[in-house]
């Protein structure tokens, strides 16, 4: 009977969210903690397959918790995918995604627009701490802050690691990282702790800030949002990494998240938290794949970030809630974007009525009690719908290079390529010929879609040189 009790907590909670905010106490609301790495591929962990980058600490949460196969980021980079995770919606429907730039500048003068609803603010209404720590991406001015998105507090940079950079100016210097060649601020809350900092010591320090938040309100419910800036190019570890993996430097970085989300469990579990808090682990985009060995691996899937390929934007996910998530593989579809609807439901607090949410619902296959109700998912590059995945079959109807000068042409499909994900989830067999009817279904679903997005004004494009926005050639492909 008494290992039954936790389960029967979950559920319970799952019931009582439906009544609405009120009907949830706050002593059995769960706390909430997203680790969010940056350009992790598909592959990157050895519970995923890789053979020479070892995550002890991430395998065993995912044999406590659940490893999800079919997990996809709203966006292949990291600005759009970062607003789709917080505001629970494509982002389209926010106005933070385009075509150049692709994403936030350090010059950027907007961020998420305060219209959105963040997880952070659903949640602090109805009385949880919360916490934003590491990249942040959504917006540099003050008033963009974390601090003005429904976040207590902030704890990292504003951007990309590799932003700002003040050596080698005639060249990308990603390929020779050195921490004295980048100037990012560490923020903390709205003040510039260093105007250049070592970036050598961001995953140490992140982890030891998260550890910090909850030993400062473990009698509280909590939501820690921890975006690692790591993997992101240019890569950096703290001393006690350096030559850590055969993997080399990569495989550093990467096992260095892998024990600082070891290091956050066993405080859970040490402050006896573990059974009343849900922790998630995933990643904003796939790998960065045209650095060669300093970027990461998307395994058996084709593309890279940036691109609309299952490598740009399906990722590693892992949920861990000892004895309340049923332990497994799951092989449903999910959404980062379901995140900001599974923990408003699970937490007590309040689903916006007012506008679209795109993300559904994942607590039936969490717990066990059916599968994930999510079914269809949108492939977008920019501002553009360029391929749709409706149960195992995924149509493009754009295909294009994710980067260097190929990617200013784009292919545009007739009929659209079709593939079966089930069988062939490294996109390879076009079966558009043998399956007329699934293609036709999968058209209407994009069409009807299209239909019910409504235009905003883009946040990206704001001081943007409209001189500099790339044109891009389309090219009509008949198969």
């Amino acid at each position: 009977m008494i290992s039954l009790l936790p389960r029967t907590f979950a559920l319970l909670l799952v019931f009582f969210s439906v009544l609405g905010p009120k009907s949830v106490a706050a002593a059995d609301r769960p706390n909430v903690v997203i680790i969010y790495a940056d350009d992790l591929g598909y592959g990157d962990l050895s519970c995923y397959g890789h053979p020479t980058i070892a995550t002890p600490r991430l395998d065993r949460m995912a044999q406590e918790g659940q490893r999800w196969t079919d997990f996809y980021s709203a966006a292949s980079v990291c600005t759009p995918s970062r607003a789709a995770l917080l505001t629970g919606r494509l982002p389209i429907r926010s106005g933070m995604c385009a075509e150049e730039p692709r994403v936030l500048t350090t010059q950027s003068p907007t961020g998420l627009p305060h219209s959105e609803i963040t997880l952070a603010e659903a949640l602090k209404d109805v009385g949880y701490a919360t916490m934003c720590i590491g990249k942040w991406h959504l917006g540099r001015p003050v008033d963009y802050l974390p601090r003005s998105q429904g976040f207590d507090e902030y704890f990292g940079l504003p951007y990309s690691n590799d932003m700002g950079w003040i050596r080698h100016p005639e060249k990308y210097p990603g390929l020779d990282p050195k921490a004295d060649y980048y100037a990012g601020p560490l923020i903390r809350d709205v003040t510039v702790l260093e105007p250049a900092t070592d970036q050598r010591l961001l995953t140490k320090r992140y982890t030891a800030e998260a550890l910090d938040f909850i030993r400062r309100h473990k009698d509280r419910p909590f939501f820690l949002y921890l975006a690692h800036t790591m993997p992101h190019v240019p890569l950096f570890r703290s001393e006690k990494f350096a030559g850590h993996s055969r993997r080399g430097l990569y495989g550093d970085v990467v096992e260095e998240l892998d024990d600082g989300a070891g290091q956050i469990l066993d405080l859970l579990r040490e402050l006896h938290l573990d059974r009343k808090t849900l922790v998630v682990f995933s990643s904003d985009n796939g790998p960065w794949m045209i650095f060669h060995e300093k970027g990461g691996s998307a395994g058996l899937l084709c593309g890279e970030k940036g691109g609309t390929f299952e490598g740009g934007m399906r990722e590693p996910a892992l949920f861990w809630w000892p004895g309340t998530i049923k332990p497994g593989v799951v092989r449903g579809m999910g959404s980062t974007m379901d995140l900001f609807t599974t923990c408003i439901k699970l937490c007590g607090a309040k689903l916006p009525a007012d506008r679209q949410i795109d993300g559904v619902d994942l607590s039936p296959a969490l717990f066990g009690t059916g599968d994930s109700p999510r079914d269809t998912m949108f492939y977008y590059r920019g501002k553009k719908l360029y391929a749709v995945r409706h149960g195992r079959y995924k149509a493009h109807f754009f295909t294009r290079q994710a980067y260097g000068k190929k990617a200013l042409t784009e292919y545009e499909h007739h009929p659209p390529l079709l593939f079966d994900l089930g069988a062939d989830p490294a996109e390879k067999f076009n079966v558009a010929a043998q399956h007329p009817d699934v293609l036709a279904k999968i058209e209407t679903i994009a069409a009807e879609h299209k239909r019910g997005v409504i235009p905003v004004e883009n946040q990206l494009e704001k001081g943007f040189p409209p001189e500099r926005i790339p044109k891009v050639k389309t090219i009509q492909v008949e198969h």
